[in-house]
């Protein structure tokens, strides 16, 4: 197994995580679980998330391995010299909403953005059983320091928005929708709602 907890107080756990993920992974993410991810993810913005759609209207292959992947919406800046990579922030995650489950479809089995997602992402998470995480906005430069490779793959006429392929080393992100229906964000609302009550 690929998850791995490594700290478990008061409720919160942290969890290190490897990349590709298997079904028993993501099934065994929960809402609120910080996580450390490892091993390979893909960056795929609004741009290539068009060519995917494209190429899946086709009946084309994709230009990267989607079983078991982690998509990260991110476009990073361009890399300095000494660098792997320029800042890589996420970029708001319901932007991809309308094709998400095409992408679950073809096995991707995590998306990585910042926000929460609308109902029809959340549904089709569980369906795929898949998880959404939420990556910090505003780090970019911070996060780029888990990142220990990166190489563009697909689509790189799209400048920071071409497919990349990165290796990482405990990348920071927190699950906010898990496979069981899981929602961070509305268990925080009915908490806030419970603590002003």
């Amino acid at each position: 197994m690929a998850v791995d907890v490594i700290e478990d107080q008061d409720g919160a756990r942290i969890v290190r995580v490897l990349a590709p993920l298997t079904e028993a992974d993501v099934l065994a993410l929960r809402a609120g679980d910080r996580v450390r991810l490892n091993g390979v993810i893909w960056t795929a913005r609004d741009a290539a998330h068009a060519r995917l759609a494209a190429l899946d209207e086709a009946g084309e292959e994709w230009p990267f391995p989607a079983e078991g992947a982690i998509l990260y919406y991110a476009g990073p800046t361009p890399t300095r010299p000494g660098q792997v990579i320029g800042s890589a922030g996420p970029t708001t995650a319901s932007r991809m909403d309308s094709l998400t489950e095409m992408t679950l479809r073809h096995g991707v089995k995590a998306v990585m953005g910042k926000g929460e997602r609308g109902s029809e992402v959340r549904a089709a998470l569980r369906e795929h059983r898949a998880v959404a995480l939420a990556a910090i906005g505003g780090l970019g430069a911070i996060l780029a320091r888990s990142i220990t490779s990166s190489e563009v793959v697909a689509f790189g006429e799209l400048g920071t928005e071409a497919i990349r392929r990165l290796e990482v080393s405990d990348f920071p992100a927190v699950v906010v929708h898990d496979a069981h229906g899981g929602d961070l964000y509305a268990d925080a609302r009915s908490h806030w709602r419970a603590a002003s009550a």
